[in-house]
């Protein structure tokens, strides 16, 4: 028996009791489901230093069994994405890798990919307002995500008159990035509140930095030293991680175990009870979104 989306709401309308439990249920399972069997659309690699994660991303538990170097995990990546896939080197410094495959499902998120004056971003999903905010950075019609979010970060680079959280909470839609700017030497990193786009990221054997939005090749390569990106939040080289939807609360590592119990690296989410941060946000001649 096969059973459709149509049909299931259908049944689910009648039982309104069950409605919403049941219907978005079977929604999120969907979602995991593709989410399983997708190839893997984008690998960042960065040195440590040029990243530095809280500490807490790093697992106590050694790592058992052989792991997969970065550079090898570069050229798998290019080996399943033979037709559509490509790399950028930055010396030692930083791997990109990215498939310009179309989307394989109509659950599947968009993936863009733009350079400009040594800035690189890596885009996944799709933001409602594009049109308006594409006018508001003096951007083209035909402007994409990935070209806005380096509009973005170069006018906040240059210390615009916002703060990177005003920036980011600017953005409507399903999204996550990877901006990496070679000249600056700096990482810029973000995933909206939909949980419907991922990203993953942990620490190589080597000590160097991956994030992809699969997370079965951060396990390869990080053992048990990765976690899920956390949704709402930014990371920047000279910031770290915060929470651009609650900028003036700390954010708070929570331990986790795998189905054996390891102690993996951990989640980490917005502390509800930290104090506000004093430092931020900071506007006008004297802002610095970095602090």
């Amino acid at each position: 028996m096969i059973v459709t989306l149509p049909s299931l709401y259908k049944w689910c309308y009648y039982r309104p009791k069950l409605h919403t439990r049941i219907f978005h249920s079977i929604i999120s399972k969907a979602f995991r489901y593709f989410d399983q069997k997708k190839k893997t659309k984008m690998l960042a690699i960065f040195k440590r230093g040029l990243m530095d994660p809280p500490k807490e991303l790093k697992s106590s538990v050694a790592s058992s069994g052989n792991l997969v170097p970065p550079q090898m995990a570069i050229n798998n990546f290019l080996s399943s994405n033979h037709n559509n896939g490509f790399s950028l080197g930055f010396g030692d410094q930083a791997l990109l890798a990215f498939s310009s495959a179309k989307p394989s499902s109509l659950l599947s998120h968009q993936r863009l990919f733009c350079g400009l004056n040594e800035m690189y971003c890596i885009f996944l999903g799709s933001l409602n307002n594009l049109c308006s905010l594409n006018r508001q950075y003096g951007l083209s019609k035909g402007g994409n995500e990935a070209m806005l979010v380096i509009e973005a970060y170069r006018t906040l680079r240059d210390r615009g008159p916002y703060p990177a959280h005003q920036v980011l909470k600017d953005l409507e839609g399903s999204f996550g990035f990877v901006v990496y700017d070679h000249k600056a030497g700096t990482v810029f990193a973000a995933l909206g509140e939909s949980e419907s786009v991922k990203l993953y990221w942990g620490i190589g054997e080597d000590g160097s930095i991956m994030m992809s939005d699969n997370v079965d090749v951060i396990k390869q390569s990080c053992g048990k030293s990765f976690a899920p990106f956390p949704n709402g939040c930014m990371y920047h080289s000279g910031r770290g991680l915060m929470s651009f939807e609650h900028p003036m609360k700390e954010m708070k590592a929570m331990p986790r175990v795998d189905s054996e119990g390891a102690m993996c690296g951990a989640f980490f989410k917005v502390d509800p009870f930290s104090k506000p941060n004093n430092t931020m946000p900071r506007v006008g001649s004297e802002a610095n979104w970095t602090i």
